[in-house]
């Protein structure tokens, strides 16, 4: 099931009438340092594991 344009245009109005369009900044930059955050974690968990024998 994909999203098309009208139900991505309803979630951003939505969310700018939660957020306001001041705040919308601050809470993105909030999102992209948690999915940073989990990128770094995903790639970090393979370079810590003992090579195997």
């Amino acid at each position: 099931m994909a999203i098309g344009i009208w139900q991505a245009v309803i979630i951003l109005l939505i969310v700018v009438l939660l957020f306001g369009a001041g705040k919308l900044p601050q809470v993105m930059g909030d999102v992209a340092k948690g999915v940073r955050s989990f990128k770094k974690e995903l790639g970090g968990s393979a370079d810590e594991l003992p090579p195997a024998p």
